[in-house]
């Protein structure tokens, strides 16, 4: 079973159980997804629908961070209960050491010499990763790595 036809089953059984947080969540997400289908005539498969809940997942980040420093925690609130939620779809993500040897081995097969040549690791590295690590960190680590060679 596909991701997108998990997101419909867990769907139905929000729906049953009377489970309006999760179901809303979910909701939101089924409602990405036929926008994006719609906007781009594709039928989508699990690597498009990950994407879809990676961006969502840093939209309630950003939220989050937004809410709470203007003292309205009870939004704040309703975005981590989403955040946890959209969270589930998601692999599981690697640890910092699995990352480091993915970035050298990304820095080793592109031939990269130094920082100038980071667009070409970080295109190495984003299929693999996308999804299990955070991409910005991994930028950062790819940076670290280049500079130091």
């Amino acid at each position: 079973m596909g991701l997108k036809e998990q997101i419909t089953e867990d769907m139905k059984a929000a729906m049953r159980a009377k489970d309006t947080a999760k179901l809303s969540a979910i909701r939101l997400i089924t409602a990405a997804m036929k926008q994006k289908e719609v906007d781009e005539r594709i039928e989508l498969t699990d690597t498009h629908v990950l994407a879809i809940i990676e961006k969502m997942i840093k939209q309630r980040k950003d939220s989050i961070t937004q809410f709470e420093a203007g003292g309205r925690q009870d939004l704040a609130d309703i975005e981590k209960a989403e955040l946890v939620i959209l969270a589930t779809y998601m692999p599981a993500g690697l640890s910092e050491a699995e990352i480091q040897v993915e970035v050298a081995t990304a820095v080793t097969a592109s031939g990269a010499a130094g920082p100038q040549d980071m667009g070409k690791v970080m295109a190495i590295l984003k299929p693999k990763l996308a999804g299990r690590a955070d991409m910005t960190a991994v930028s950062g680590l790819v940076k670290a790595a280049l500079t130091k060679a």
